[in-house]
């Protein structure tokens, strides 16, 4: 087992410190007092030293000791400590590691790299000065004009500290006794307190609440006086101590993660499993909205992405129960998707929660098994596809126009008929629920914490095998019939996120069924006469498909810079075939393609093409369509239409 020895004289010292107590390693933790002990976690494999060491003595305890490593996390300005405990690795020959204090942002102040430079600033003002910079070195201040009444000292809650204040000359009335770390609000509160005019702190860095200091001095209108902190020299942040550690000793490090449904928002909302997980995790992580579930006390960090979330569970080695709140339900359009792949080195837990379908379906004692769930939070999602096919549609929708936009899109569609609920603010004391046609709610403000059930009795029309007649049409310009058309699409079996290409779009007609039948994809129609290209656009607006994209120009070279396709449509490809199938494969070698051909000379080039393929097939369709004579009906036949279907 291997020996570490740790100078533990700040918070991040203490951190690392909470890490060691679970690792199969003997640490010797030294502090300066009783009170830095009190500070440190309990382990059984901790020895903690609580007294001030001198040169002689640090050499004497690492011989004796034999340590593996001695690491200096003391205060960055504490600087002959630092010296010392340098100089006696080097005499005792142990190796040494510096553990860095991360600096913070520069907040806007007077700074000074000596404290005999503030104490001369501050000796030409006036007004009451709060000081935060320790005990230790007080008695410098005293020769400020009138110390005692103009000046207010935190100070840690020990005899030294306050036996130092004593000295100086300080009454006990200006004397706050704290430990920290103190948040904005409460270093807001006691500037406001005292009156102060100055706030005088160390540049301690995050771990220091430096930051929280410089906020409430700009909250209330004082200057802040900053004493700069002295170079630290060469070494490690927590984060990368932390991962020499593993690296050198074969540590591991494992935290615990339960990442928690939390429902639609507030604290009624938790499963008793949620309540749970909460109370006994070390610390929360989640939109700041979230963390109000937070006890008092608890540790808690605001972040939403998944690599942020991951960060924040590395960079804090002292907690080993992590809870990460995701809104409504682990499953169901929850960020616990992309998160949970990244866990792979922690030990994972993911309890559900309440839904917001399932909360506002409840609120309206309905059932929502005939609903069909949609995300438009974060997404380029055109909602009209859905809607057309469901006349029941559960949307997530986010931003502050967001259930407006939605209602607008609808009434566009010809869906202004249809109701709209929304759930505003679900869960939280502000709940508010709204139910109206969506023309009546197209400039309505909501709520970004909304979401929305539409309801419509249209009857869904199949989106393959429109009638001829559904579509503009002009003479000249080729169309797909609707039976042979309907081959097509079966033939090309898409997904509803596809990335199609329709070759030779002319009237636009597959194009307009690839696009309704793909609403999660995108359709790209590739048309080089200008006249079919405006019918094509013109359809695409009859229709009001978002996702069907006209691209002018012949192919190949116009399909070079498309994204590539899952699926092809090759519609009028004539003697450009071998150049179009040999950049489809280069684009994507397993894309499906589905081509027809009337002409013997096209038959040809795709009959030859089918030996360039693992799966290829070829289908002769004729249809007969009935024609009125008289008080009879024949039925007339069409040309044959040949459909070849290639696939690797």
């Amino acid at each position: 087992m291997c020996k570490l020895c740790v100078f533990a004289g700040t918070s991040e010292g203490r951190v690392l410190v909470s890490w060691l107590a679970g690792q199969k390693v003997s640490v010797t933790v030294c502090v300066a007092t009783e009170y830095g002990e009190s500070l440190l976690p309990q382990g059984e494999n901790l020895t903690v030293s609580a007294k001030r060491l001198n040169r002689e003595e640090m050499a004497g305890l690492f011989e004796k000791e034999s340590f593996d490593l001695v690491i200096d996390a003391t205060h960055p300005y504490a600087q002959e400590v630092t010296e010392n405990l340098r100089a006696a690795c080097k005499e005792a020959g142990v190796s040494y590691l510096r553990l860095l204090r991360t600096g913070g942002e520069a907040a806007p102040g007077r700074y000074f790299s000596e404290i005999e430079q503030a104490i001369a600033y501050l000796s030409g003002t006036e007004g009451i000065i709060y000081l935060t910079t320790g005990s230790k070195e007080l008695a410098k201040f005293a020769v400020l004009p009138d110390f005692a009444q103009r000046v207010y000292a935190r100070v840690l809650p020990m005899e030294a500290s306050l036996a130092a204040c004593r000295e100086a000359g300080l009454p006990p009335a200006r004397i706050h006794a704290m430990q920290g770390p103190f948040s904005r609000e409460m270093n807001r509160a006691v500037l406001t307190m005292t009156g102060a005019k100055f706030l005088v702190t160390k540049e301690a860095g995050p771990a220091g609440g430096f930051g929280e200091k410089a906020q409430a001095a700009q909250d209330v209108g004082a200057e802040l006086v900053v004493i700069g902190r002295p170079p630290q020299g060469e070494g490690l942040s927590l984060e990368e101590t932390v991962s020499y550690l593993e690296k050198r000793f074969s540590l591991r490090r494992q935290p615990q993660v339960t990442v928690v449904g939390i429902g639609p928002g507030g604290p009624q909302g938790l499963t008793l499993e949620a309540h749970q997980a909460l109370r006994e995790a070390d610390c929360l992580i989640g939109a700041k909205r979230m963390l109000a579930l937070a006890a008092p006390g608890q540790p808690a960090y605001p972040a939403i992405a998944p690599d942020a979330i991951v960060a924040l569970i590395r960079s804090h080695p002292e907690y080993t129960r992590f809870a990460v709140l995701m809104s409504g339900d682990t499953g169901f359009y929850s960020g616990a998707k992309k998160l949970l792949p990244l866990l792979s080195d922690c030990r994972v837990t993911v309890l559900p929660g309440i839904s917001s379908l399932s909360a506002l379906c409840a609120r309206l004692g309905a059932s929502y098994e005939e609903v069909f769930p949609i995300s438009l939070h974060g997404r380029d999602t055109d909602i009209l596809p859905w809607v057309a096919r469901h006349q029941k549609v559960f949307a997530l929708v986010g931003g502050e126009d967001g259930i407006a936009r939605l209602c607008a899109r609808l009434t566009q569609g010809g869906f202004g008929e249809a109701q709209v609920t929304v759930g505003q603010n679900l869960g939280y004391p502000e709940e508010a629920i709204v139910t109206a046609p969506a023309r009546e709610l197209q400039e309505r403000p909501f709520p970004s914490l909304s979401v929305a059930l539409i309801q419509h009795d249209k009857p869904w029309q199949a989106a393959i095998g429109l009638p001829d007649q559904a579509f503009l049409r002009s003479e000249g310009i080729p169309m797909t019939k609707s039976e042979v058309r309907a081959v097509c699409l079966s033939k090309l079996a898409l997904p509803e996120d596809a990335v199609c290409w329709d070759v030779g779009a002319g009237t636009g007609s597959v194009s307009v069924e690839m696009a309704l039948s793909a609403p999660q994809g995108q359709v790209y129609a590739i048309e080089k006469k200008t006249e079919a290209l405006t019918l094509l656009s013109k359809n695409r607006e009859r229709f009001l498909l978002e996702n069907l994209i006209p691209v002018a120009g012949a192919a190949p070279e116009a399909c070079r810079t498309l994204p590539p396709p899952s699926h092809v449509f090759l519609g009028g490809a004539g003697r450009e075939l071998p150049a179009i199938l040999e950049l489809i494969r280069e684009k994507n070698p397993k894309a499906r393609i589905v081509a027809t051909a009337i002409t013997l000379e096209s038959v040809g080039l795709l009959n030859a093409a089918m030996a360039d393929f693992a799966s290829a097939e070829a289908v002769c369709v004729t249809v007969a369509r009935d024609k009125k004579a008289g008080p009879y009906h024949l039925m007339m036949g069409q040309n044959p239409v040949y459909i070849f279907t290639f696939q690797n």
